[in-house]
């Protein structure tokens, strides 16, 4: 029989948590994350079936260190039978709590009926997620979507439902599995679905927080337990300690070119550390553009990076970007 476990969560106003992305919050950029101000952690999202026929990707998805809880592993698949499998295999590497995407948009995802393709079939998801919460030795929390589409069942209509499954958490991302990444996130179901005096999870909000400022104005006018923030965060670990201080009612703090590079010089040598060398210098390029966006007259050095195939030779293009904005 399935005993109720608790989440235990920092006790703040409002947490920060670092939105689960595919092939960005890897263990490296994860760490970055939590010393910049994330207060709950989320890896990259596993496919149940991978981990059941032991894939050594989906594993190195699953490790971290203790510094990093609390967090959480992210699983997503259409298969009853497979999530229900993987559950004692994420439970080995010892997380705070298994998170279900329900969320994912995109194709290869959605198209098989995971991730937000299940919500075509709501009474599917249910019944899916009520079965691993009987079955996972740790607290699961739901991450999902507004709907399907505009014409079918919202989230306010099956949120007490998904309550009742026994999730411990439930995060909410402001749009349709049609709409994918386009247009605005819209909070108003959100906020509704917190302001059920019927729903006693916490309720997490997700979705254009890309300020400290939206930050702010999403806790207020939506009353959330927690703030998931994704591509924002991407280059730009820092955005996490920008919406404490604006929580905390302190003034923004300009990030300096010194700090950038540090923080860039910091992640190269803990991808190194994880990946290897050649692996490490690919996974930084997406991050690259955003450590140093808004700098006037940056695009050369922005290429250079984007080039380099070494760490010695990210290494030296880091050394030149110190020298040349300590002069400016």
């Amino acid at each position: 029989m399935h005993l109720d476990m608790e989440l235990k969560l920092p006790v703040k106003d409002c947490l920060l948590v670092l939105s689960p992305m595919d092939d960005i919050t890897d263990m490296p950029f994860r760490q970055l994350c939590k010393e910049w101000g994330a207060d709950v952690l989320i890896t990259e999202f596993i496919a149940s079936e991978a981990l059941n026929r032991d894939a050594e990707k989906s594993f190195r998805k699953m490790r971290f260190s203790a510094v990093q809880r609390p967090i959480g592993i992210q699983i997503f698949g259409s298969n009853e039978e497979e999530l229900l499998r993987c559950l004692d295999v994420v439970a080995q590497a010892e997380p705070d709590f298994i998170d279900i995407n329900w969320g994912c948009p995109v194709r290869k995802v959605a198209g098989r009926g995971a991730g937000s393709g299940i919500l075509q079939d709501v009474p599917r998801m249910l019944k899916i997620t009520s079965a691993m919460v009987r079955h996972s030795p740790l607290p699961v929390t739901v991450k999902t979507r507004l709907a399907y589409s505009s014409e079918t069942l919202p989230i306010t209509d099956f949120a007490e439902a998904l309550q009742d499954t026994g999730i411990t958490a439930l995060s909410i991302h402001g749009r349709t599995k049609t709409q994918m990444y386009s247009g605005q996130a819209d909070w108003t179901m959100i906020g509704q679905v917190k302001a059920n005096p019927r729903i006693h999870i916490p309720i997490f909000g997700n979705g254009d927080i890309t300020s400290a400022a939206q930050a702010v104005d999403s806790k207020r006018n939506y009353g959330v337990d927690g703030i998931l923030i994704g591509r924002a965060a991407v280059g730009n670990p820092w955005i996490f300690e920008q919406c404490r201080r604006a929580f905390d009612g302190l003034p923004e703090r300009e990030v300096t070119i010194t700090e950038r590079v540090e923080v860039c010089r910091r992640h190269l040598q803990m991808a190194v550390d994880f990946y290897g060398e050649r692996t490490a210098v690919f996974s930084l390029r997406r991050h690259y553009g955003n450590y140093f966006k808004g700098i006037f007259n940056f695009k050369p050095h922005r290429l250079a990076l984007g080039a380099a195939n070494t760490p010695s030779d990210v290494l030296a293009i880091l050394d030149r970007i110190s020298a040349h904005f300590r002069h400016e």
